[in-house]
């Protein structure tokens, strides 16, 4: 595998990177598969900081095709039922005529818009995995200088695409080179500044390779000629709505002061904290029962990392997933197999080591409520 290098500030394009901190051979896909470990592929976390304006960024980069190999994205889960609601009534609220979506995934946005909205929807997605009642005209590919769109579009809308591009300031350019003057952006994007205060491990990684926090996006779509005409946090820790307009008239909002100090400590609590967990929850399990049952939650980053970080899986029987597409398959980077949480019903006091960040709430009270009241979490 030829990792890229990038090797220069991503909003700047300055030679001013530091190393921040690095991690070890860690699985390159954060999805499940059914072929044997020995074809996984592991690389190194390089990660870096820029001294002048504070970006947190990955050195090497994974190639695409490897990256998004398959389609991980779970269609799942009540909180991103939630967030693709909220989200379609914020894009309604700026009346598009006719989408082009960069990254659909599922098509789930366009058909929960549609319902309402019957516009024209085109999704452009390297993996196109649409579910029932997505009827958006699917392409499949990268949004990059090589595509080339010739339909009619007033509204370029992405949900959780910006932290994933590998060139944040290329890709406003590309967007803005799409769109006319007095057209539109909308855009969904997580609140990874909030995350990583609360180190959650899905924040950056592989595929989120920039620390692109809200001074970045002021900055980066002002420079490009885009006027914020909306903005919206979607729970305190999951997701920020965007809108703007291209208005080549627009001033750039100049980054504030500090940067550098806030995220840098940022980062370096986040592993201190993980250090510290790895610790306490290998000293936990050794005092587990032999008797009871020990389960690992999330078949995804969330597992991946506990486990790079040295967590006893000995005891583990297995990792549970709400998704059934990777029920029955193995964890990347891992020899864990999936299974379905449905398999604690008849376990008499089972444990689960649940760290999945944003969707721990969602899973317990899913456990406790409809498979089994007497399971226990670390």
């Amino acid at each position: 595998m030829q990792n890229i290098s990038r090797l220069k500030n991503v909003i700047s394009q300055e030679d001013d990177l530091e190393l921040l901190h690095e991690l070890k051979n860690f699985p390159v896909f954060m999805g499940c598969v059914d072929h044997g470990s020995n074809e996984d592929l592991c690389a190194d976390q390089s990660w870096s900081i820029s001294s002048n304006n504070g970006i947190i960024q990955l050195n090497k980069l994974i190639p695409l095709n490897i990256l998004y190999q398959t389609q991980h994205a779970g269609a799942v889960g009540s909180l991103w039922t939630e967030h693709h609601l909220k989200f379609s009534k914020f894009i309604q609220q700026q009346a598009p005529n006719s989408v082009l979506e960069i990254g659909g995934a599922h098509g789930i946005l366009s058909r929960e818009y549609k319902k309402e909205n019957p516009i024209d929807w085109t999704i452009l997605e390297p993996n196109p995995s649409p579910v029932e009642g997505v009827d958006a005209t699917f392409i499949k590919g990268f949004f990059d200088d090589k595509f080339i769109f010739d339909g009619e579009i007033d509204t370029i809308i992405h949900s959780h695409v910006f932290e994933h591009v590998y060139y944040p300031n290329e890709f406003i350019i590309h967007i803005s080179n799409f769109l006319e003057e007095g057209q539109k952006l909308i855009f969904s994007i997580p609140n990874m500044e909030e995350m990583l205060k609360r180190k959650y491990t899905n924040c950056i990684n592989f595929e989120h390779t920039v620390f692109i926090t809200e001074p970045y996006i002021d900055y980066l779509l002002s420079k490009h000629g885009f006027r914020q005409v909306a903005k919206k946090y979607f729970k305190d820790d999951h997701s920020i709505f965007y809108a703007y307009i291209k208005d080549t008239k627009t001033e750039t909002i100049e980054l504030p002061t500090r940067l550098y100090e806030r995220n840098k400590k940022l980062y370096l609590d986040f592993v201190d904290y993980h250090k510290k967990l790895i610790i306490d929850l290998n000293e936990t399990i050794k005092k587990v029962d032999p008797e009871q049952s020990i389960y690992l939650f999330g078949a995804h980053v969330f597992a991946q990392y506990l486990i790079e970080l040295g967590l006893d899986t000995g005891r583990i029987v297995c990792l549970l997933d709400n998704d059934i597409n990777k029920q029955g398959k193995r964890l990347y980077g891992t020899n864990m197999m999936v299974k379905s949480p449905k398999v604690l019903a008849d376990v008499k006091n089972p444990i689960i080591i649940l760290k999945a960040g944003v969707y721990d709430d969602e899973v317990k009270s899913d456990i406790l409520e409809n498979i089994n009241k007497n399971a226990k979490f670390l």
